[in-house]
């Protein structure tokens, strides 16, 4: 197809290297006003987005080397932009050239990352190659390289940084039980891979399998959420709110807030009560009643559970 006219982006002259110096709120600002100016040119001319974010891919990490990431400002800023790009760019109608080229540049900067910053980009790998084969000839491209990394003769601490990226593409090649075997090779029991187990287990219909792969998955330093949203979308995904709704709501659906926790579950169970919500959350953690009232009051839900203390009333009326 012929190649988009040359387009001049406005954030490109801003991600110089080191452009920010260690300033991470004006690095945050630019980095959502490049990720809406591609998303914008995506309504019109989804190839151009697509090779404005192939750019933007390539110049955001040595702009940011220096900035100040203790906030965590600038981490979130950057994983929502590769969201968004990662998504145009697999969606981008360009010829087979054009997206290995582009591809071959992601992998360039992915592997020149050494913050990281874009480090995420390995999970979208599959999706970037936007059709089986493709991911299929990269995962047999990685795929030697994590078999080493993860063999018991290997320096412990090795770490090669494709490995997400190979698991993602023979996901999306459909490599289900070469991607489960290789999973099982990891010297570590880490949910970052099994994670893709579990995917791979549910998108061959084995989802009884796959929630019990996850609940395997409970160990040091894995962060009990992520595997309690993975069973709670498997579930719902089935058709078992109920089993969904008791099991995993709570655990799955933790916020910044008490409200905003209250929210995420009345938005995924629509056909629970607020009041029932709210009893169960007020059940889940004893002594914080008074809180969870509050939520559901700035949510309109006015009924007092049988769970809480008469001193609520006090809180009420603050």
């Amino acid at each position: 197809m012929p190649r988009s006219p040359t387009h001049e982006w406005a954030f490109a002259p801003r991600f110089r290297r080191h452009a920010f110096g260690w300033r991470s709120k004006p690095a945050v600002q630019r980095v959502k006003e490049a990720t809406a100016e591609i998303q914008k040119a995506a309504k019109k001319d989804p190839a151009l987005a697509g090779a404005g974010a192939v750019l933007f891919l390539e110049k955001v990490s040595p702009a940011l080397e220096q900035v100040d990431s203790s906030s965590g400002a600038i981490g979130t800023a950057v994983n929502h932009a590769i969201d968004a790009c990662a998504k145009i760019i697999a969606e981008a109608p360009v010829d087979d050239e054009t997206r290995n080229r582009w591809l071959d540049r992601l992998w360039e900067a992915h592997q020149d990352d050494a913050i990281p910053h874009i480090e995420l980009l390995g999970d979208y790998w599959g999706e970037l190659c936007a059709s089986r084969e493709r991911a299929s000839a990269w995962a047999d491209q990685l795929i030697g390289t994590v078999e080493m990394v993860w063999s018991p003769n290997t320096k412990p601490g090795s770490y090669f940084h494709g490995t997400i990226a190979c698991v993602s593409a023979l996901f999306h090649a459909g490599r289900h039980d070469e991607l489960l075997a290789l999973v099982e090779k990891a010297p570590y029991s880490m949910w970052h891979y099994r994670q893709w187990g579990v995917k791979a287990l549910a998108a061959m219909g084995s989802k009884a399998d796959a929630i019990r792969y996850a609940e395997a998955s409970q160990g040091l330093n894995v962060n009990p959420i992520a595997i309690a949203r993975a069973c709670e979308e498997i579930l719902l995904s089935s058709g078992f709110a109920d089993e969904a709704y008791a099991r995993h709501s709570v655990e799955a659906n933790q916020g910044t807030t008490f409200l905003a926790t209250f929210r995420s579950i009345a938005k995924k169970y629509p056909t629970k009560t607020p009041a029932k919500i709210l009893d169960g959350l007020v059940a889940s953690t004893p002594g914080q009643e008074g809180k969870w009232f509050a939520a559901a009051k700035a949510q309109g839900s006015m009924r007092r559970p049988s769970h809480l203390p008469s001193a609520v009333p006090a809180i009420r009326a603050r």
